[in-house]
């Protein structure tokens, strides 16, 4: 950041104790129209500072800056790189973890889709493509869904945390299967199924298409990320609608789009965020959600 600028911002910053409240608000949205860039000098006056009050104002300014940047983000990605499911998921991440070192999770990614690719080709069936990346994903590199006897943690919902821990959700584990196998042209896709998220594994002797132009008659079979890829069909998705006793509709067995799939990240989190006390962070990502309108 030039001299300048820093100088205007310090100045900003030193009036962040201001007793007026209009008077207040209206630093607080010229530190805000700052942006990111203000961040590393809102936390260094925040360490530095010896008043609980102005160190609160600070604190709640770098939170506004960080969601403001995220949302901007990720309403971006939903208009115009929704075919990056990943880039997606690291926005989401960053929403808990600010600093998260996108290079490594990228790395640790690509060296997924390396090992899968080395051991895959054309002429191997839809079953056996599907092997191959379990055994790469959950034999080789040990990922797992969380034990059942746990309760949904929110630990669960991050691709740091995800990676570190290799251990996931349906929905993560499940985007971290579809990143692979798009990725070497395997039509893998999610399933917006209630109470649990699947994936599809469409016709792979037809070219890929926009998820939105697939028929059922186009889905081979159905896969459970939180089974290590378990093989399932149809009538068990009914069996299992019936159990829960919710209402069969066609969008529970047909693929959906990443919008979709980022959606139901959010709105999971959000209960996970209601189930542990921690309304305000759970209002925050309500507001994130209005982002993918």
């Amino acid at each position: 950041m030039p001299n300048k600028t820093n100088k205007e911002l310090d100045a900003l910053i030193s009036l962040i104790d201001e007793p007026n409240e209009e008077m207040y608000l209206a630093i607080r949205n010229k530190i805000s129209d700052y942006g990111i860039e203000a961040i590393p000098v809102l936390e260094e006056a925040w360490l530095s500072s010896k008043n609980d009050e102005n160190a609160h104002r600070l604190e709640d300014l770098i939170e506004e800056i960080r969601f403001n940047d995220v949302y901007h983000e990720l309403k971006s990605w939903a208009q115009f790189q929704s075919n990056d499911l990943i880039k997606a998921f690291m926005l989401i991440s960053k929403f808990r973890f600010p600093d998260l070192d996108e290079d490594k999770y990228y790395a640790e990614l690509d060296k997924l889709k390396q090992d899968v690719w080395l051991e895959i080709n054309d002429n191997l069936t839809a079953l056996e493509k599907v092997k191959v990346i379990n055994h790469v994903l959950f034999d080789i590199h040990h990922y797992r869904g969380q034990p059942p006897s746990k309760k949904s943690t929110l630990n669960t919902f991050f691709i740091n945390e995800l990676m570190d821990t290799k251990t996931g959700n349906a929905i993560t584990l499940g985007i971290i299967f579809i990143a692979i196998a798009q990725h070497l042209g395997i039509p893998v896709f999610g399933v917006d199924l209630p109470r649990h998220f699947i994936l599809a594994y469409m016709d792979d002797m037809i070219p890929m298409k926009d998820v939105e132009d697939y028929k059922e008659s186009d889905i081979l079979f159905y896969l459970n990320a939180m089974n290590r890829g378990a093989v399932f069909t149809q009538n068990e998705i009914e069996l299992f609608l019936k159990q829960m006793k919710i209402e069969l509709k066609d969008d529970y067995f047909l693929p959906c789009n990443n919008r979709t799939i980022i959606r139901r990240l959010i709105i999971e989190m959000i209960k996970s965020y209601k189930e542990e006390k921690k309304s305000e962070k759970a209002e925050i990502l309500e507001q994130l959600l209005t982002a993918l309108d």
